[in-house]
């Protein structure tokens, strides 16, 4: 596959983000949602979540074939283990008797690039049936799998959307192409779930690659939403020495998300490097006009009061809107 350049590449930022605010003002109202999910503490000095309305749990442990280059099973790491079944709905009810109202299922992936999810397919039916909110992140899916949860009732499906065959190869180690994304996502739609895609920003080792052509399979395949996230160079992974995309980079693909999508709500989710790229990807975020931020600095917290926008707080997902 031949990746075209962005039509948006060279454009200027704030006229870029300018264009994206008009729209966002067209479709949505001057209100953000401010996501902490209790896996991680986070205080501003207003905000402090409670460490247990929101867990993650993984079906394979830290277990993944794929061992992908920005990964490496380091986010397996914070997630509880539940790898055989009854585990998880044993989990599950624990969870809820400790006041948690959402969940998370994940888990590291096959050599095909799905997580083994038809296993516990009965226990996420069961998380449900006690008034739980489930997101599962099931990497690519097939229309068993998806039919399986649409049957158990889960309320989001997350997935990362890739929009180059090299960064396929070569980061995540899978021998497919991105038609295996679009196919996921046309899969979703027509199983009737609620598809929540990720842009990963800098996925390709850092470089700006892909994600024209992921935005283009989801503006043509549809979604519920949009979460964008940034490359965040780990420890111990193959891209721990790899340069942190920038603020301006995050910001014009948030922007151009909206240009293509005007009325799909978009998020910009947790994972993002530290430092003073991060503050400006929110400010970016604030003024294109996301829908929620996950884990904001108290300074982006104080400059969406300054904009004027009525901010909302909650322990859950940051796709988690309502």
């Amino acid at each position: 596959m031949l990746t075209t350049k962005a039509p948006w590449a060279d454009l200027d930022l704030p006229s870029l983000v300018d264009q994206a605010r008009e729209l966002t003002d067209q479709f949505f109202p001057r209100e953000i949602l401010f996501a902490a999910p209790s896996q991680k503490y986070y205080d501003t000095g207003g905000y402090r979540n409670e460490r247990r309305a929101f867990r993650t749990i993984s079906v394979t442990g830290q277990a993944c074939a794929l061992r992908c280059e920005h990964c490496g099973t380091k986010v397996l790491d914070g997630m509880m283990p539940a790898r055989v079944p009854g585990a998880l709905a044993e989990i599950g009810a624990a969870l809820v008797d400790e006041g948690a109202r959402g969940v998370l299922i994940s888990g590291g992936c096959l050599d095909d690039g799905s997580v083994p999810l038809d296993r516990f397919l009965e226990d996420i039916g069961r998380l449900k049936e006690k008034g739980l909110k489930v997101l599962v992140h099931t990497g690519l899916v097939r229309r068993e799998i998806a039919r399986g949860l649409k049957a158990a009732g889960v309320d989001q499906i997350l997935l990362d959307i890739i929009g180059d065959d090299r960064t396929i190869r070569e980061v995540y180690h899978l021998d497919r192409t991105t038609e295996a994304y679009r196919e996921s996502l046309r899969i979703l739609r027509e199983e009737g779930l609620s598809a929540i895609p990720h842009v990963v920003v800098g996925l390709h080792f850092g470089e700006i690659l892909g994600e024209w052509e992921a935005l283009r399979m989801i503006r043509d395949e549809g979604a519920s939403q949009l979460v964008i996230v940034a490359l965040q160079p780990l420890p111990g992974t193959g891209m721990a020495g790899v340069r942190s995309v920038s603020g301006d980079e995050v910001g014009k693909v948030l922007a151009a998300a909206r240009i293509m999508m005007p009325d799909m709500p978009i998020s910009l989710g947790c994972a993002r490097p530290a430092g003073p790229e991060k503050r400006s990807m929110e400010r970016w975020a604030l003024r294109v006009g996301v829908q929620s931020i996950a884990y904001p600095l108290p300074e982006t917290v104080a400059y969406a009061e300054q904009l004027g926008i009525r901010i909302r707080y909650h322990e859950q997902c940051c796709s988690v809107l309502n």
